[in-house]
Order: structure tokens, then sequence, then C-alpha cells
């Protein structure tokens, strides 16, 4: 929680301010979530201040910010693999505080850490929180522009994706809000853009892409395998069958199925 507040004053992210005539601050609360990792196994705790209660029109106005397709990350999958190069992972720590914000937002003090002197102040935005409606929208506004001064070409079709060029080598980055994967055919490209995106935001760099919206990832010599077993094992264990025995075939193998006489005939042909 200490961490979280240390990150808004080193980004100006609010000022402390008298309470505004005829607006009403917004409320604040503490959310607190356990990140983990391909295995199960928890590999970061998070505290976030989370802003609530907002009132389109007022608080907010334009909330859209792209989201990646998963049929291009499939395709970026495909893509590296047979240029034989390996994605990288890295995660913004704090991704919505990097977004300005156009709108006049107030938002009340975080419980249980009220300022001694002004406990009645309330705090006016300059940059996103989690929870405000255009937060998304706002990061990858400050995201994409300073991909774009960096040399960059935005995809036409799927607008998280970028593309730099330098020379012969290619660099490609697909964006999914505050998780970020990339690769290249230099590995003197790809390094600079690591070094590139620490200096301008706080990252953790989380090394060759292992999971990713679900998907665990093994890239190897032979190939790229993509597999869900994580997935499987997260709904096997919410309907309590982490102990079912494992079948090739997901029904009985000696059943005899039996022809519906009262069914509707199907004209193969039609398909």
């Amino acid at each position: 929680m200490h961490e979280e507040l240390e990150n808004f004053e080193r980004n100006h992210v609010r000022d402390l301010v008298e309470p505004p005539p005829n607006r009403r601050p917004i409320g604040t609360k503490w959310v607190f979530k356990n990140k983990r990792g391909e295995d199960g196994m928890v590999v970061r705790n998070k505290a976030r201040l989370v802003a609530h209660g907002f009132v389109e029109g007022i608080d907010y106005e334009e909330t859209f910010a792209p989201v990646a397709h998963l049929e291009t990350i499939r395709i970026l999958l495909a893509f590296a693999a047979s240029k034989g190069f390996k994605l990288q992972q890295m995660d913004v720590k704090y991704a919505f505080p990097n977004g300005l914000i156009e709108e006049e937002v107030y938002v009340r003090q975080p419980p249980g850490f009220e300022s001694a002197r002004f406990p009645d102040r309330v705090y006016k935005l300059r940059k996103a929180l989690y929870g405000p409606k255009q937060a998304p929208r706002a990061w990858y506004a400050r995201l994409k522009s300073f991909l774009l001064k960096s040399g960059f070409v935005m995809g036409s079709v799927d607008k998280t994706l970028f593309l730099l060029s330098r020379g012969g080598d290619i660099l490609i980055v697909q964006i999914y809000v505050d998780d970020i994967i990339f690769g290249g055919s230099s590995h003197a490209l790809v390094s600079s853009f690591a070094k590139q995106m620490s200096r301008e935001f706080e990252m953790s760099l989380m090394g060759e892409l292992q999971f990713f919206l679900g998907l665990q990832i093994k890239q190897g010599l032979e190939g790229t395998f993509v597999h869900q077993a994580k997935y499987t094992r997260d709904i096997l264990k919410k309907f309590n069958m982490g102990d079912s025995k494992p079948m090739t075939t997901p029904m009985g193998t000696n059943r005899a199925l039996d022809a519906d006489e009262d069914g509707e005939a199907v004209d193969q042909k039609e398909f």
C-alpha cells in the first residue's frame, strides 16, 4: 500500500485540494490481489487503490480503448517461431497512473492514509487511478504516443500491435493493457527496447514469454507449443474433479449408438 502511494508521488498523479463546490468527490478503496504464474504459484502481491462511483457525463466521457485480438497473438507466435526468434514479456508496474486524464476528477483520500493536517480535503487527479472508466483509454493513448514517437508503426487491423523496422531487422510489440510481449530479429534491438521502456515507465522484465491471456507457451528449438494445462486444472478444481481419473475419450467407448429413427435426415452435400 505504501509502495502504491509512493508511486503516486513520483508520477505526480494527484494534488490535495479543498473540496470544490457542487462537485461530489469519488470514493476510493483498497483492492488486494495475488498475481499467479503458469504453475499457479503466487509471483507477486498487489495492492491497488481503486476509485469507484463514477458518473457518465460528469466524471468521464470517452472510455473505448483497443483490446488485443487473440488471433493476432496466435499469428505473432507462429511468425516468431517461423523466423527463429523468441518472444519476451514485460509488465508495467503502474500502468494506469501513467495515463493523463482530460476530465476534472476529484477523489476522496485513501482509507487509512488520510492527511493529519487536512483530513477534509480531496485529491484532484492529474493522471488516472485504477477504477476510472477512462483509465484504460488514457493509458493506451500514453503508451501509443510513446511508441509512435520512438519510430514504431501501428497495425492497421489490430491497434495494439506495433512494428519497428531498422535496416534489415524488425521488432514487434503486442500490448494487452499492462502486459507487453515483444521480440525481434536482432538481440540488440530487443535489448534496446527493453531499456528504453524501463527508462520511460516502471517495468518488470519477466524474461521469455511463458503465460499470456490464459495460454501457456513453451518456446524451443523445435518450435512453439501452446497449451492450457493451468486452465484445465483450474476448471477441474472448481468443480471438485481434481482427483478424477483422466480419460482419452470424454465418453464411454463401449456404448452402442443407435440410429435416430424419428430424426430428420441430413444431406451431407449441403455441408
